[in-house]
């Protein structure tokens, strides 16, 4: 398939069908310096993204002539680099932005979705070991696109260091420089700005080499099969994440509300999914396991799970060990960053596992006790197995994730 998947490397269409381009862009056209070509020496691996070139930018034909360059080639000086001799540089926006009467401006989504191939080309081309994206439009350039959800401000990324499965390098998004300028009185701005950066050039770690975890998934469906796999957890003894996939926020309808799989994971390779035994039967094997003293159960915002099991199974699901969501808050309050798929993309660096399952588990109704689609794919044996897959892919980066954060905490 190559470095990049299609997916990857195309530009959002427009309403009428056509792509976005250089030629549809038309930024190119008057400027001193079009198409602004990679500069610097990249002996140590570093690919710098900026935003957009400025006036002086374009004048000279390079990336960060301005103040603002001149005030990241400093910061970079302090901590040992050297902006144009250790790094590469490029914008996320490679032609200068300009309104009606000549002035530098922002560039719109479109302007930024015409230049992505060319930034993916010039990570495919040259492989940085790491990529600092300075600033939101960076951020737009390089994350947005994939992320499914609520992007958030450059606030909510700054300061983490993500090993991106899809562009296989790792991520650090920081400041642009001209924002700790605009901050000159507010010198924690600066403190953070220059401990991100730290981090962001000192960190040596190689790229992971992550495994396929869609086929550390096992799927186990016949009834013996199934008993005997809550036999042998719980023999094991080990925390233990679980999952629950359902009909709704909460069950207190249960007359409308089903459970349809459950996920267990208690080792960072393999998770296993079975179909979620019906409430009306007494299954003896799940009750022991969720109510064993002995296995710390790990879940994220683990009041879900535990309302439900009580709920529709009556039973008291015993020891919680560990919520994944609580930890991260305690680790860092940010808002906007607590939940799983965050998580899972900040610290495995896997973008999106959901957006073909979320529609399902969404319902259009504000209220709570309302259904959502899980039962149209339980009909679907297809849709159904991939549910049950991304049933598996949650706990096992809710245990993955467990481990990471108690080495933390604890």
């Amino acid at each position: 398939m190559g470095f990049f998947t299609h997916r990857q490397v195309q530009s959002i269409s427009r309403p009428d069908g056509k792509t976005y381009s250089c030629a549809s862009c038309g930024l190119y056209k008057n400027k001193l310096t079009p198409r602004m070509k990679p500069f610097g020496d990249f002996k140590k691996g570093i690919l710098n993204i900026g935003e957009f070139p400025d006036e002086t930018d374009d004048r000279k034909g390079k990336q960060w002539q301005g103040r603002p360059g001149a005030v990241l080639k400093q910061a970079y000086k302090k901590l040992g680099v050297d902006l144009f001799e250790d790094c590469l540089n490029i914008n996320a926006v490679n032609c200068r932005p300009v309104d009606g009467k000549g002035n530098t401006r922002n560039p719109t989504s479109e302007e930024i979705a015409s230049c992505r191939p060319r930034v993916l080309k010039y990570i495919q081309e040259y492989k940085p070991k790491k990529v600092i994206m300075h600033g939101e439009i960076a951020l737009q350039s390089l994350i947005g696109y994939r992320w499914k959800k609520n992007l958030g401000k450059i606030f909510k990324w700054r300061g983490w260091g993500i090993p991106d499965r899809d562009l296989k390098t790792w991520l650090y998004p920081v400041f642009h420089p001209s924002y700790i300028m605009q901050q000159e009185k507010n010198r924690a701005s600066e403190t953070i700005w220059m401990q991100d950066l730290k981090q962001a050039l000192d960190d040596q770690i190689p790229f992971p080499d992550f495994p396929e975890e869609a086929d550390q998934v096992e799927l186990v469906e016949f009834r013996k099969d199934v008993k005997d796999l809550l036999r042998m957890l719980l023999s094991e003894k080990k925390p233990m994440a679980f999952d629950i996939e359902c009909s709704g926020l909460k069950p207190h309808r249960l007359d409308e509300h089903v459970v349809a799989c459950i996920s267990f994971c208690n080792s960072m390779d393999k998770v296993y999914v079975i179909p979620a035994p019906d409430r009306r039967m007494k299954n003896q094997e799940l009750k022991d396991l969720l109510e064993s003293p002995d296995i710390g159960k790990i879940a994220s915002n683990m009041k879900f799970e535990d309302t439900w099991i009580n709920v529709y199974y009556g039973m008291p699901v015993n020891y919680w060990l560990w919520d994944t969501m609580l930890a991260s808050h305690v680790i860092d309050n940010r808002p906007g960053i607590t939940g799983l798929k965050f998580q899972t993309y900040a610290h495995f660096g896997v973008v999106d596992y959901d957006s073909e399952i979320r529609p399902y588990l969404t319902s259009n109704s504000k209220d709570a006790n309302a259904t959502n689609k899980i039962k149209e794919v339980m009909q679907n044996p297809e849709l159904f197995r991939k549910l049950k897959i991304y049933c598996g892919l949650d706990s096992i980066f809710e245990y993955r994730l467990a481990m990471k954060q108690m080495r933390e905490i604890l």
